[in-house]
């Protein structure tokens, strides 16, 4: 029942030698002092992929203020949010649906941390909790943008909420490569 001598040398080689014969490999290019590409000399954090696995969204303390930036690891470069990181407003927390249309972030710009959801096809950011008491943080979105979870505080102690953006929302496709014609794409 006990492991013999070639038993445990037999497990030492396999778990020296096999890890490096798969694909695996990391696809990062370098940081970069101007802040164009994936990684910068800032701090870039909070990484979450879309399904595809082809968007990135994550934050940065690029020029000396943290925003919310998209990545397309298929094209390897940044994609445009205008309307998200305004001058001043501390951004953060994002996360992204499937196929990269939205983006759920958590911003202060009215005087609280709120979440604020962001579509890439109308390029206009709308604040979710803003008329809520207390604050919200970190937030999910589902895979299709319909739903929106986050926690909050607004009945004195820290609790989940789930945002519903109803049936006539519009919906981004899980798995799809795209929502079609959207800016910076």
């Amino acid at each position: 029942m006990g492991w013999t001598r070639w038993g445990w040398v037999v497990t030492v080689v396999f778990g020296l030698v096999l890890p490096g014969c798969g694909q695996r490999r990391a696809i990062a290019p370098p940081p970069v002092p101007f802040g164009a590409t994936l990684n910068s000399t800032a701090a870039d954090e909070q990484p979450r992929l879309s399904y595809s696995g082809r968007y990135l969204v994550f934050t940065s303390d690029r020029g000396n203020q943290r925003r919310v930036h998209l990545y397309d690891l298929q094209r390897r470069q940044l994609i445009p949010l205008p309307g998200i990181n305004q001058p001043g407003v501390f951004t953060d927390q994002p996360d992204v649906s499937a196929d990269g249309r939205y983006i759920v972030y958590v911003a202060e710009q009215y005087g609280k941390p709120d979440v604020f959801l962001y579509d890439r096809q109308q390029l206009r950011a709308e604040p979710l909790t803003r008329n809520l008491p207390g604050e919200a943080r970190h937030p999910t979105i589902s895979g299709n943008g319909r739903f929106i979870a986050y926690a909050t505080n607004r009945t004195g102690q820290w609790n989940i909420e789930v945002f519903d953006r109803g049936v006539e929302a519009p919906t981004s496709l899980p798995g799809g490569e795209g929502p079609g014609e959207i800016p910076g794409d």
